[in-house]
């Protein structure tokens, strides 16, 4: 499915910048020649710009995207496609909600940043709702919110809350095998993946993986001198991987008895993607952790993160502990208060739990799906060998319209807006259906 409704609107955008910049060059004597101008407008000619300009850390776009609207994005060329990523589980209310651009407009041209000298209504507000959708059965008395801008963040300072807690006496800090929790040093020391450590080692010390799931292996690990452990109840760029069931109650009971802090990691799980506001609601709604991050579809594509504390663990970081110049601006948590409202008023959680359980059903019948994991509207499809690599099934799936990734060389990621329509749904069922089919008749029989 392929339109051409967003070429005006981008070609306009870089016919005057590249005016601009012919004008530059023209006052300055500099050279402007066919060969050394790519032609405006087009994808490659700002991914040509790109190279030049942008640090290498993501490789090379694999679209220039300029508009969204819905569950709908064009890029520079007028292809439209059918965002099933949302940004990795960012724009959970897809593009351009009109909700969320009202309130990011009123707040911005009210109040658009202060210091945190200051505090604003939005930042004290957002922080009151965070509680309660985080910790419902708690004292919202014995809970605090620090804001940040990002996942990664929100995720550092909880390793800080973390040390505050442990201190000389709990010098370890546990973490799971598959973990993702950021590429900043302290996050990065979070985060299992070889490729991503090693070039920075070494990092912040004291961390040990143990296997995701196994408890056994925890309660092994276990012991007086942790400071903390950190999971996320459902591993993402694992390949959408919940932990097994009982494993965060074992987690919670063993942390309690050793006397170290249970730290959910809920970025790209939380704000109702999983079908709950968060996903340890739903897999362990016994449990109450003592610091939960929060990033992604918090802000429904605005920057903003959070960690949110409860009991001890909410008084560890004092004055000059801990910081950030843009966290907590007012746009940014008119933007969260703005997603909160609409997933609740929109019964939005509801809608990811049923659509979810319905779409998961009919990928796993598609021949060449191995199986289905994950939780409303974060799922990771499985694909047979004969089919894969999920990076090429990906890239055939955006040339027919629709993106999605593959955290893994055997599994599609979806994680699309919760407002996704069931028709857009059932649409990629049917070209997945066909893409699969074309791919197992080049493999032949087994």
């Amino acid at each position: 499915m392929l339109a051409h409704e967003g070429r005006a609107v981008a070609v306009s955008a870089v016919d005057a910048e590249n005016g601009t910049a012919a004008a530059r060059a023209a006052e300055s004597g500099a050279a402007d020649t066919a060969a050394q101008r790519p032609a405006a407008g087009t994808g490659r000619a700002w991914v040509q710009r790109y190279g030049r300009a942008v640090m290498n850390t993501f490789g090379a776009p694999q679209r220039v995207l300029v508009r969204g609207r819905g569950a709908r994005v064009w890029d520079a060329d007028g292809a439209e496609y059918t965002d099933l990523l949302a940004g990795i589980a960012v724009n959970c209310l897809g593009h351009a909600h009109p909700a969320v651009v009202e309130a990011v407009t009123a707040q911005l041209s009210t109040l658009g940043h202060v210091s945190n000298f200051f505090t604003t209504p939005a930042q004290i507000t957002l922080a009151e709702e965070l509680i309660g959708l985080v910790f419902p059965g708690a004292d919202p008395a014995d809970s605090r919110v620090f804001l940040a801008n990002s996942g990664t963040e929100a995720n550092e300072g909880a390793f800080k809350i973390a040390r505050r807690h442990g201190g000389a006496q709990r010098p370890r800090v546990l973490a799971l095998t598959d973990a993702f929790h950021g590429r900043t040093m302290g996050s990065l020391a979070l985060t299992h993946k070889a490729a991503y450590r090693e070039p920075f080692e070494p990092l912040p010390g004291g961390v040990e993986f143990v296997p995701a799931g196994d408890e056994a292996a925890l309660a092994a690990a276990m012991g007086p001198d942790v400071a903390a452990l950190i999971v996320e109840p459902i591993q993402g760029e694992a390949g959408v991987r919940e932990l097994p069931p009982g494993y965060l109650e074992a987690a919670r009971e063993l942390t309690g008895r050793a006397g170290a802090l249970l730290i959910i990691d809920e970025v790209q799980t939380g704000m109702g993607r999983t079908g709950a506001w968060m996903a340890h609601h739903l897999l362990a709604p016994s449990v109450t952790p003592d610091v939960v991050t929060l990033a992604k579809g918090l802000g429904g594509g605005m920057p903003i993160g959070a960690v949110v504390a409860t009991g001890p663990a909410a008084g560890l970081l004092g004055p000059g502990q801990h910081g950030t110049t843009f966290g907590g601006n007012p746009v940014a948590c008119a933007a969260a208060l703005a997603v909160i409202a609409t997933i609740r008023d929109e019964g939005l959680r509801e809608r990811a739990d049923a659509l979810g359980a319905r779409w998961s059903a009919e990928l796993a019948a598609v021949p060449g799906v191995t199986g289905v994991r994950g939780r409303g509207l974060l799922r990771g499809v499985g694909l047979a060998d004969a089919v894969g690599p999920a990076a090429a099934v990906a890239a055939e799936l955006m040339e027919r319209g629709f993106i999605v990734n593959a955290p893994r060389p055997d599994t599609l990621r979806l994680a699309p807006p919760l407002i996704l329509p069931d028709a857009d749904a059932d649409r990629f069922t049917a070209v997945l259906r066909r893409v699969l089919a074309d791919r197992l008749t080049q493999a032949g029989p087994a």
